[in-house]
């Protein structure tokens, strides 16, 4: 997070680390799902797939103080991004089907990567519980019951490591956290996240469509201002 509070500042941020992110995520998994979804979860959701109701709560808090609602978009939630990660770590990538898990798992130093003998899954669920853990021991309660100055506030700690989590590093769980947010927040819709292609609309993103030869004579010169289109589109 950035130390700035101010939301647009923020966003501005999130305007310029974006859109690389939009093709970097795994496909949708074909899991079942797992426990009943939490309150926080719209009307229109799907069902969750491995978060439980406490780390859900936990996810849509986070990333409604990463991305709050403002004039340029929803906030993080209502986007999808709680979606998008349970699904994510419901699938191969939270299974941890691309890592090297064979240790040893020695302490690395932070330029050498992911050094745990988690897999993802494993060690998201380990990181709330640690953050709540910390939440309680600091504020009284866990994170998502938290006022939004507080939770940003803790967020911070975390990112900076004054958070003082048992088993695994707030830093890395907070580096974790902000990454997979934002690849939900920018993704395509397909995967669960970007919700009516919010964030594409937010920073002027076309989506899908691969050539413009044609749009380049007709736009040239002039804003671009066709609708984003998505996998779904195409299909």
């Amino acid at each position: 997070m950035a130390e700035d509070s101010n939301p647009i500042r923020r966003r501005n941020f999130l305007l310029g680390a974006g859109t690389a992110l939009a093709a970097s995520v795994s496909p949708p998994p074909a899991a079942e799902a797992q426990g009943a979804a939490a309150t926080a979860v719209p009307p229109d959701a799907e069902p969750l797939l491995t978060l439980t109701p406490t780390e859900h709560a936990f996810v849509v808090a986070a990333a409604d103080t990463l991305i709050p609602a403002d004039a340029l978009s929803p906030s993080g939630s209502q986007c999808g991004v709680a979606t998008f990660i349970d699904r994510q770590l419901a699938g191969a990538y939270g299974n941890g089907a691309r890592l090297y898990r064979d240790g040893p798992f020695d302490k690395g130093k932070p330029e050498l990567g992911y050094q745990l003998p988690l897999n993802p899954r494993e060690f998201f669920r380990a990181g709330i519980a640690a953050a709540n853990e910390w939440s309680r021991k600091t504020y009284g309660k866990d994170f998502d019951r938290l006022m939004p100055a507080d939770r940003e506030a803790a967020l911070k700690a975390m990112e900076t490591g004054k958070a003082e989590f048992s088993g695994i590093s707030s830093r890395m769980f907070a580096a974790a956290l902000w990454e997979i947010s934002m690849e939900g927040f920018f993704a395509d819709p397909i995967y669960g996240g970007n919700r009516d292609m919010a964030a594409w609309k937010m920073v002027g993103y076309p989506g899908l469509p691969a050539t413009y030869r044609e749009d380049i004579k007709k736009y040239f010169g002039k804003k671009y201002d066709k609708p984003p289109q998505s996998i779904a589109d195409f299909s």
